[in-house]
C-alpha cells in the first residue's frame, strides 16, 4: 500500500495491521476549536508508530465534519467508504464520544454526532464486545459539579464578591445534581465498551470521586514529526491568534515589542482578518488555511509562541522555550474575565508544584486576562527575572503508562488486541488502574 504524507490513500488496504486491532478515526470539532481534530490526529500518530494503521471511514454521501479536511498534519491513514474488518477487534478514538458519535436519543438534545452513522457501522461489524471506543475529553477539564457550576456562573458575567450566594442559591435548586446527572449522560458513562480520558498535568482527586468512569491521564504530546528549526537574521514571536478578542490587545503586545533590541518581529496566524492591524515591517498577519509543515516550522522556530487552547500550549511546552497564553476574554472593563482559563490554570498548578517563580506566573495570568499586556510582553522580550530561564515542566503524579495519554493509548490497543471479544474488560481494567 503506498502511503501519503497528506493522509490520503489511492485505495483499500489489504493490509493487517500488526496489533491485530483496526483502528478508527473520528476527528471533529465538538468545543469550537480545532484542537479537537488535531488531538484526534495526535491519537493516530501515537498509534501508527505503534504498528496500528488507522482508518479513515465515511459512508458514501457523506462530507467529511466540517474542517476535518485541513490543512492537518495526519498519519498515514487509509479513506474508506466502506467496512472491510481486517482484524478481529476495533477501537475507534474521537472527541468526547458522546457527543461526536453516540447514538441519537429520543430526549432533548438527544441528536446524535457527526459519526454517529460510523461509528454504529463499527460496532455493528465488530460487534459490541470486540468493538472499543476511546473518548478524549476536554483537556484540564477535570472539576467536579460543583466547579463546573462555578464557572458556569463566574463565565456568565457573575461578579466575584456575588458568586457565593448565586451558588447556594443554584445548590439548593438542585443544579449541581442536575449538572452531574448530565454530565453523566452526555458523555455516556454507562457504556461499558466507552473509555474516557480526560488528559491533565495533575489529576484531580475529587473529580476522580465523583466520576470514577474517567480515568485521567497525562497529555497527549503532539509529536509531530520534526522539522529544521530556521536560523533567522532577526528575532520572531509566533501568535496563534484564534480567540476573537485576541486582535483587542494586539496593539499592546506591538507596543511591549517596540522597545525590544535586537527589534522583534511577530507573525500572526488567525482564522478571520484583522483590520486594525496591518502587515508592516514589525508584524505579518496571515489569515486563512497554512500549510501544516510550514506552520510547525516557524512555530518551532520562534524564540517565543504565543498560544491558545490545549494543543498549541502542548505543543510549546514540547519544544520547549518560552510563551504566553491567551484563550480570549469576554467582557470589558471591571467585568471583564478570561475564557475558559483551565489550561492555563492546571499549568500555573504544575509550576506552583515545581516551585517556579511567581513572578512568571503573575506575568501569564495577567496576559491571559488581557491585563498588563504592554508590561509583561516587554518582560519576556528583555528575558528579565525568569523569562530568562523559562521551565521545562512534566505532569506529576500519574504512573505509567497513565502519565502518558499516547502510551496509554498503545497499552490499550494492545490489550485489545490480545482480548479481542472482551472490549468492555479492557475498559474496566484501564478505569480501575490495573495493568494492561
Amino acid at each position: 500500500m503506498r502511503r501519503s504524507r497528506t493522509g490520503r490513500s489511492p485505495g483499500p488496504s489489504t493490509e493487517r495491521p500488526r496489533g491485530g486491532v483496526d483502528v478508527y478515526l473520528l476527528p471533529a470539532v465538538v468545543g469550537g476549536g480545532l484542537g479537537d481534530i488535531e488531538e484526534v490526529l495526535a491519537a493516530g500518530r501515537a498509534l501508527a508508530r505503534a504498528g496500528f494503521r488507522p482508518t479513515l471511514f465515511r459512508r458514501p454521501g457523506r462530507p467529511l465534519p466540517r474542517s476535518v479536511e485541513g490543512p492537518w498534519d495526519w498519519p498515514p491513514v487509509d479513506r474508506r467508504a466502506r467496512l472491510g474488518p481486517r482484524a478481529p477487534a476495533a477501537m475507534t478514538v474521537s472527541p468526547s464520544w458522546g457527543v461526536s458519535a453516540a447514538p441519537s436519543r429520543p430526549e432533548p438534545f438527544g441528536r446524535g454526532g457527526a459519526w454517529e452513522a460510523e461509528s454504529r457501522a463499527i460496532e455493528r461489524a465488530y460487534g459490541p464486545s470486540s468493538t472499543l471506543h476511546v473518548s478524549l475529553e476536554e483537556f484540564a477539564r477535570t472539576l467536579p459539579a460543583s466547579g463546573e457550576n462555578r464557572e458556569r456562573w463566574r463565565e456568565g458575567g457573575v461578579r466575584a464578591r456575588s458568586l457565593p450566594a448565586a451558588l447556594a442559591r443554584s445548590r439548593r435548586a438542585g443544579e449541581v445534581d442536575s449538572l452531574r446527572s448530565a454530565f453523566r449522560r452526555f458523555r455516556a458513562f454507562d457504556r461499558p465498551n466507552v473509555l474516557h480520558l480526560f488528559a491533565t498535568f495533575r489529576a484531580d482527586p475529587g473529580f476522580a470521586r465523583e466520576y470514577p468512569e474517567a480515568v485521567q491521564t497525562g497529555p497527549l504530546w503532539p509529536r509531530h514529526a520534526p522539522v529544521p528549526r530556521r536560523r533567522r537574521s532577526h528575532r520572531e514571536w509566533v501568535w496563534y491568534a484564534s480567540p476573537a478578542s485576541a486582535e483587542a490587545i494586539a496593539p499592546e503586545v506591538l507596543a511591549g515589542l517596540a522597545d525590544a533590541a535586537p527589534r522583534v518581529r511577530l507573525f500572526v496566524r488567525t482564522a478571520r482578518s484583522w483590520p486594525t492591524v496591518r502587515s508592516d515591517e514589525r508584524v505579518e498577519v496571515a489569515w486563512g488555511p497554512i500549510d501544516a509543515r510550514r506552520w510547525r516550522t516557524r512555530f518551532a522556530s520562534a524564540e517565543l509562541r504565543i498560544v491558545t487552547g490545549s494543543r498549541t500550549l502542548l505543543e510549546a511546552m514540547e519544544l520547549g522555550g518560552p510563551f504566553l497564553y491567551f484563550n480570549g476574554v469576554i467582557g470589558a472593563g471591571a467585568r471583564r474575565r478570561r475564557h475558559r482559563p483551565e489550561k492555563l490554570r492546571a499549568w500555573l498548578d504544575l509550576a506552583r508544584a515545581h516551585g517556579v517563580d511567581p513572578a512568571l506566573g503573575r506575568d501569564l495570568a495577567d496576559f491571559a486576562s488581557g491585563r498588563r499586556v504592554r508590561a509583561v510582553v516587554a518582560r519576556a522580550a528583555r528575558r528579565e527575572g525568569a523569562w530568562a530561564q523559562f521551565p521545562r515542566l512534566a505532569a506529576i503524579g500519574f504512573r505509567p503508562p497513565y502519565d502518558d495519554a499516547g502510551r496509554l493509548l498503545v497499552a490499550v490497543a494492545r490489550a485489545l488486541a490480545a482480548s479481542p471479544e472482551d472490549a468492555a474488560g479492557v475498559v474496566a481494567r484501564v478505569r480501575a488502574g490495573t495493568a494492561l
